[in-house]
């Protein structure tokens, strides 16, 4: 069984509250911003594919990258019905291996977060590097450690809709700034009984200066950070920035 094999079947139906069309114009706004081309688009940890269809709607050339199968079944489905020309690979993003080098990178909704430590994200960089085309961008999201102790924290939320009922559970570790989440879904059936699913994964964060080391030390220049879904610089509460980097080396 892979990672997130209940979170995926329910994936789209907890996060039906994000404008992908809107995030996607919003990472093209700021590829335009930094000089980055318009052609070969690598969307890693694409989950489900819904920003990579966006993407591909605007007009990027996308190759989609997730670690589990399960995900990428869903992204399928969804290429399969909008005939759009998206391809899908499954690796693990520590282990990134494309074909060539790739124009500009997006990694976004905090996937960073999700890898199990501090090596995996600088391997996870390090990798996007060697494909990366001189001069091209890679963009991404992460979760802050205000965030992760002040907003998730030892925090219980409740998401009550048509289809499903999740509770999802969270712990705070703060020596890591790590949080670790548990969710229960219970899935209406015809016959008006519940069936219930449980997944589990965790999110760690890290000081801005530590992914500043990791990408510098990588071979990419930080163009710019901002708040999410702005162009503003971060302020110290922010909960999630966003990094755009270059690579110079």
């Amino acid at each position: 069984m892979g990672a997130y094999h209940s979170f995926s079947y329910f994936y789209d139906i907890l996060t039906q509250n994000i404008s992908y069309k809107h995030m996607a114009e919003y990472f093209d706004s700021l590829i335009k911003m930094h000089g980055g081309r318009k052609n070969l688009l690598l969307d890693l940890a694409c989950g489900t594919g819904s920003l990579s269809e966006e993407m591909s709607r605007i007009g990027y050339d996308v190759i989609g990258v997730d670690g589990s199968e399960e995900m990428l079944n869903e992204a399928i489905e969804k290429k399969l019905d909008s005939g759009l020309n998206i391809q899908y690979l499954c690796q693990d993003m520590t282990r990134l291996d494309m074909f060539g080098t790739i124009d500009v990178t997006i990694c976004a909704l905090d996937s960073l977060n999700h890898l199990p430590d501090l090596d995996a994200v600088r391997r996870t960089v390090e990798r996007v590097s060697l494909f990366c085309e001189p001069e091209g961008l890679f963009l991404f999201d992460v979760n802050t450690p205000h965030k992760h102790k002040n907003v998730l924290g030892n925090n219980t939320f409740v998401y009550d809709m048509d289809q499903v009922y999740c509770v999802w559970q969270n712990t705070y570790r703060e020596k890591d700034d790590r949080v670790e989440m548990c969710l229960d879904f219970f899935e209406r059936q015809q016959d008006g009984s519940y069936k219930r699913y449980e997944d589990s994964f965790s999110e760690i964060a890290f000081d801005e200066s530590v992914i500043d080391d990791i990408l510098v030390n990588s071979g990419f220049e930080i163009a710019e950070k901002y708040e999410y879904d702005t162009v503003m610089p971060p302020k110290p509460d922010s909960e999630k920035l966003v990094y755009v980097a270059r690579k110079v080396r």
